[in-house]
């Protein structure tokens, strides 16, 4: 499993823009990249305009933020930053900590 500290957030794309183009802008910068993957919907399988980048080398993260960050790709200014660890589990099954489990006594 890799780090977390490899990992991008690439956010503001469009919604026409897939994981071959976003890799190929990647590498035209001269960033190398191990995978893309953008979030699409699981209903209609339209991109939601953001996505993740893995780095192939911890130390072009920094690089990359400040290389990509507010770049124009597709008419839009790209969003870049670290990306936050994920916090497991699908958003669904997830409960906010201040909130008790429900008591099934009754």
């Amino acid at each position: 499993m890799t780090e977390q500290n490899n990992k991008l957030y690439v956010g503001n794309l469009s919604y026409n823009v897939n994981e071959d183009e976003l890799n190929g802008f990647f590498t035209e910068k001269g960033i190398a990249v191990e995978s893309i993957r953008i979030i699409k919907d699981k209903y209609t399988d339209r991109s939601k305009g953001f996505g993740f980048a893995e780095l192939t080398a911890d130390q072009d993260l920094q690089k990359a933020i400040e290389t990509l960050d507010g770049q124009d790709f597709s008419g839009r200014a790209l969003k870049i930053s670290q990306a936050r660890p994920s916090e497991g589990g699908s958003k669904g099954n997830r409960r906010p900590d201040n909130r008790q489990q429900r008591d099934t006594r009754w």
